[in-house]
């Protein structure tokens, strides 16, 4: 074959001009930058339409009772006699009670309370069953210590010891910061060390996932502190089970906390909370059964979009199902 030979193409290849276009389009997919993860869980999330249904009606729960006072001025305390046990009007969207107080200030103020606590109990209890199941889960040694006290406490009756624990501190505290905040912190303290323990087996179960992965062995081969290894590459991937319980928690925070306050062990009666107007309305319900109805729709629709929002974010936050 002479050189001429070989500078002539062969007539079954294709030119270069039809080639190269082929060859661009999986191209320009391995060139393309890669989709953002947190896109990637907000689509999924939008996709769930319980979820995102539920976490619009929080949200707007959420701004009724912070920053409903701010434009209804009526206060929840004030005490009209000649307006007691008035219907739903302009002037009293959702009536009066028994001394003349306006229904739908207590039940923001109510509502306020309520949401506090259940946010703050669930950060306490989302805090110690994080530390509880990272702990047992990364340090062998720790496990069987960690996970017996998990299981002593899930085995004790938790309204027994909720109402013995409100019996034994609330005078102490009460003395110590107010009958307001001493039984705000009483509350608080008692859902968060009572309901720790899901998050903290959930936890732990991810943690003997993730501890013997490639990544982490690689850290440790490298000689990275524990700590580090913890806060660096344990814990931010464990965000997606810790998020579902914060959700969860918040829920069960605030059904605690309404049925402490409808057994009348929870705030003062002048304090206004959602279980405690639930209280105050059942002397009342031949009579005025709206009163009941209000408190209890705002507790039921709380708790659902929590869960629901909970759902979602469970879904979204999982790669196993993500795109199902």
């Amino acid at each position: 074959m002479t050189d001429k030979d070989r500078l002539v193409p062969d007539e079954g290849l294709a030119p270069a001009s039809t080639v190269l276009p082929a060859a661009a389009g999986p191209l320009e997919e391995f060139t393309r930058p890669p989709r953002s993860q947190w896109r990637e869980v907000w689509g999924q999330f939008k996709s769930h339409k319980g979820a995102l249904y539920g976490g619009i009606l929080f949200v707007l729960i959420i701004g009724w009772v912070y920053l409903g006072p701010l434009l209804w001025h009526l206060d929840p305390t004030l005490i009209n006699i000649r307006a007691r046990n008035q219907g739903p009007s302009l002037a009293h969207p959702f009536g009066t009670d028994q001394l003349g107080r306006d229904t739908f200030a207590r039940m923001m103020a109510g509502g306020k309370t309520s949401v506090s606590v259940g946010i703050t109990a669930m950060l306490l209890a989302l805090g110690l069953g994080s530390l509880v199941g990272v702990l047992a889960g990364f340090f062998k040694r720790l496990d069987g210590l960690l996970m017996r006290m998990t299981d002593l406490f899930l085995a004790l009756p938790l309204l027994p010891l909720l109402l013995v624990m409100m019996l034994l501190f609330r005078e102490p505290l009460n003395a110590a910061f107010g009958p307001e905040q001493g039984i705000f912190i009483l509350i608080v303290v008692s859902i968060g060390v009572t309901s720790w323990m899901p998050t903290a087996r959930i936890v732990r179960g991810d943690v003997l996932a993730i501890k013997e992965r490639e990544f982490v062995l690689a850290a440790r081969s490298i000689g990275t502190r524990n700590s580090m290894m913890i806060l660096r590459h344990i814990l931010p991937n464990v965000l997606s089970p810790i998020m579902v319980s914060a959700t969860l928690g918040i829920a069960t925070a605030i059904i605690t906390e309404s049925s402490l306050s409808f057994l009348g062990l929870g705030f003062p009666p002048d304090f206004p909370t959602w279980g405690r107007l639930l209280f105050d309305a059942t002397d009342y319900l031949q009579q005025y059964p709206e009163r009941v109805i209000w408190p209890g729709l705002a507790i039921s629709l709380t708790v659902l979009s929590v869960n629901y929002l909970g759902d979602g974010l469970r879904d979204a936050l999982d790669p196993r199902i993500r795109g199902r």
